[in-house]
């Protein structure tokens, strides 16, 4: 794949990296995905540690859509910054001629709780979710009744309990979504990750996702308002 990044010294306010196909096209599909706490900062080459950027560039990957991969600056995680990412996942939309009805999400670990953030708050956008390691609130979950989530955890992840991922999920399906939970019993926290990306069909299920009615699910409690 060819590899594209841009950099805060750009002036941009984050750096990012995007991976398209060789063949480039219009009207493919966007996949976004955040990284975990340990790649936040300025060095750009640490969005390769792990999971699609890894995949990519270590076991020669290929997939046929635009990858995102943006870095969150040091002084914050992903739940502080939605409008500043969304603003880029827009503007990478835009450059690149994306399939607007298949923008999809994922992330791990801090990653993991940047994806369900962007769902929470960006209702009728993604056409699909998937979490890994990851967690949120599950009071706001009714925002993602029409967005398709498959979540992912290790069932020995000692660094975020696979209980962060279940009552998420739990709570989605409750108030009317529809989401899904794969644990992986034998794995912890970045094996875990590792192997969601490496071996499920994770992103072919991104990649395959279309959303079609783009109507904003209210923000819950915003009759109270």
């Amino acid at each position: 794949m060819k590899k594209y990044t841009t950099l805060v010294t750009d002036g941009a306010f984050m750096n990012y990296t995007v991976y398209t196909p060789e063949a480039m096209r219009d009207g493919l599909p966007l996949i976004v995905y955040l990284h975990g706490a340990g790649e936040r900062g300025t060095a750009v080459d640490h969005l390769t540690r792990y999971a699609i950027p890894n995949l990519i560039e270590e076991k020669g990957r290929d997939y046929d859509a635009v990858i995102l991969c943006p870095q969150c600056p040091g002084n914050c995680v992903w739940d502080n910054i939605p409008f500043e990412l969304k603003k880029i996942i827009d503007r990478v939309a835009a450059e690149y001629a994306v399939d607007p009805t298949r923008v999809s999400v994922t992330g791990s670990s801090m990653g993991g709780f940047g994806t369900w953030t962007m769902g929470l708050t960006f209702t009728g956008f993604f056409s699909a979710m998937a979490p890994v390691a990851g967690g949120g609130m599950a009071w706001r979950c009714a925002n993602l009744k029409t967005t398709p989530i498959r979540a992912y955890h290790g069932g020995k992840d000692g660094t975020v309990p696979v209980i962060c991922s279940e009552m998420m999920v739990n709570s989605v399906n409750k108030l009317g979504g529809h989401a899904t939970l794969t644990v992986l019993p034998e794995y912890g926290h970045n094996d875990g990750i590792d192997a969601v990306y490496r071996d499920t069909d994770v992103i072919a299920w991104l990649i395959s996702q279309k959303r079609e009615d783009f109507t904003p699910v209210p923000e819950t409690l915003s009759n109270k308002f």
